[in-house]
């Protein structure tokens, strides 16, 4: 018969055997229970089914090492728990590390500050508070993921404004997901969409537009050249038709190979300046007229549901102008309300907790009733604007006095909206034969309404897209005000966000829109709550689980004696 010594010691070696088998199968398989609300820890099925598909490598650098305030090492913690659960689905396809911005790379004297901004990932210049009183700090939010020869990076963070604050780094967190998906998704796929650049109705074609042809759609997609004069329609291959800025009026021709594109599935993507006003002329004269370009694309626009009216938009929520105050030539930067900056709902995947957006010389935009179309608003003005009829005389002597902010009582006056439905011909009742004839010659056929799902994006402000030029035509970044850049009011505006989410939208490759939706709840702590209740909880947290285990100790040699006795 066994003795109780060998019963407790046989115990033990059982336990012991079976902890280290546990533990050998959870290394190998895992399962984990997500119990939040918002399934934060759960990923996405489109994202699972990208990952599974990783066929080789990819390294995921993150640049969030370093002694930074609490709001931001929550972004880097957020960070590494999605990478993790990355690296669950694809097993060691993902690698990743931590690497603060200041150390050297390999066998260089450069840092990866250095390589970062020369890729466009510009640091934010942070100011926050400590015992021995401010620091300030250059913080790079961003991940290099690199794959095979390809690398791209991503901005893990965009405020709204230069100060983080605790709700944007929460949004920042819930679009972690998306946002590397998405670079996965770009850097593994083997063929790339077509996206044509429309050309022909005086499109800039200059420096004016390399941060939006160099590194974004070249980047991201392959780029073609479209002259809508020089072909009988546009071609089914091209996903999505860029239209920036056009200075000529459209033809009726012209707009007819667009609506018939829009017709047979094709996506459009608008950035119109429908008035004629630019900054080139404003400091050559000193004042400019602003004045309507008649592009004659009312007609097809409002077909579709929009008018771009041919207003300006004035804002107290506006981007710098340096101006000669004292008319002595000291400049000084102050707020110019024809540079409005745009806020986003969140009321769309493509808008969804992104930064501020911003504008110049930019029009007005009315829905119109259109069976069939939904119209969502993705970028308006802020609560505090105005719009002037034209002509209008526009000149920097306005800047002398301070604005009347009485007069700017309009809110949210929409300057961008997304277009989705079954959209009906502009000459469904006036084809003429001469159209036909051109249709004929591809072997096309003439459709009096599109099909479904179409969608079109028109924004009020052609600018948007392109980035400034500094002397020796040096491009700056999209978004990014020529005038601080590279000064202590230096903000990288969210131009380029918001420009490669409306193409992404819309030509819908890698369907994440599940990932981005995502929406983490900010759970705030009742601060007077906690002041009355602090030494409560503070007992249950301390004393509960010391008196537990005393009440095991005791149950324990209770048990034992109780057992063991004669």
């Amino acid at each position: 018969m066994a003795t109780p010594k060998f019963k407790i010691s046989f115990g033990i070696l059982l336990t012991l055997i079976i902890l280290v088998v546990v533990n050998l199968l959870a290394s190998k398989w895992h399962a984990r229970l997500d119990l939040t609300n918002e399934k934060r820890f759960t990923l996405s099925r489109p994202t699972k089914q990208l990952l599974q598909q990783v066929d080789d490598v990819i390294t995921v650098q993150v640049f969030l090492k370093g002694n930074y305030p609490s709001g931001f090492k929550q972004l880097g913690t957020a960070t590494a728990d999605i990478l993790q659960e990355f690296k669950e689905e694809a097993g060691n396809k993902i690698r990743y590390e931590f690497i603060s911005p200041e150390d050297k790379i390999d066998g260089t004297d450069a840092s990866f500050a250095d390589t970062l901004s020369a890729m466009g990932m510009f640091p934010i210049n942070l100011t926050s508070q400590v015992k021995e009183g401010q620091q300030q700090q250059y913080i790079y939010p961003v991940a290099l993921l690199k794959y095979k020869e390809k690398s791209v990076p991503v901005l893990l963070y965009q405020g709204k404004t230069p100060i983080a604050n605790f709700q944007e780094l929460n949004s920042a967190e819930a679009l972690l997901e998306y946002k590397l998906a998405d670079a996965i998704s770009k850097l593994t796929s083997t063929s790339r969409p077509l996206v044509g650049y429309a050309t022909g109705n005086g499109e800039p074609m200059s420096y004016n537009v390399y941060d939006m042809v160099e590194n974004t759609l070249k980047t991201n997609y392959n780029l073609a050249t479209f002259n809508l004069n020089a072909h009988p329609l546009v071609p089914a291959e091209i996903k999505a038709l860029i239209i920036v800025k056009p200075l000529l009026a459209f033809t009726d021709g012209e707009k007819f190979k667009l609506d018939q594109y829009v017709m047979n599935g094709g996506r459009l993507l608008f950035f119109l300046d429908r008035l004629n006003a630019e900054m080139d002329s404003l400091q050559i004269k000193n004042e400019v007229i602003a004045y309507d370009r008649n592009l004659s694309l009312n007609d097809l626009l409002f077909k579709y549901g929009a008018r771009v009216n041919p207003d300006l938009l004035m804002d107290l929520q506006c981007d710098y102008l340096p101006f000669d105050v004292n008319g002595n030539g000291q400049f000084e930067l102050l707020p110019w309300n024809y540079f409005p900056v745009f806020e986003s709902l969140s009321n769309h995947p493509i808008n969804k907790n992104m930064g501020f957006v911003s504008g110049k010389f930019v029009n007005s935009i009315d829905t119109i009733e259109a069976e069939g179309i939904k119209k969502t608003i993705l970028l308006t003005s802020s609560s505090n604007a105005r719009t002037i009829s034209t002509p209008a005389l526009i000149s920097p002597l306005e800047n002398v006095n301070a604005p009347e902010d009485a007069k700017f009582k309009k809110a949210n006056v929409p300057v961008a909206v997304l277009l989705e439905g079954k959209f009906q011909s502009l000459y469904a009742n006036r084809v003429s034969q001469s159209m036909l004839d051109t249709l004929a010659v591809t072997g096309a056929i003439f459709r009096k309404e599109g099909v479904e799902g179409g969608k079109i994006i028109i924004v009020s402000d052609g600018d948007v897209v392109l980035n400034a030029v500094v002397k020796g035509n040096q491009p700056v970044p999209m978004g990014m005000n020529q005038y601080t850049y590279g000064t202590q009011r230096e903000f990288p505006f969210a131009n380029k966000e918001f420009f490669q989410n409306c193409l992404d939208y819309l030509i819908n490759e890698n369907d994440l829109s599940e990932a981005k939706a995502k929406d983490y709840v900010a759970r705030l702590l009742n601060s007077t709550k906690v002041k009355e209740e602090k030494s409560k909880w503070q007992l249950i947290n301390i004393g509960v689980p010391v008196i537990t285990v005393i009440l095991f100790a005791i149950f324990f040699q209770w048990f034992r004696r109780k057992r063991f006795s004669i």
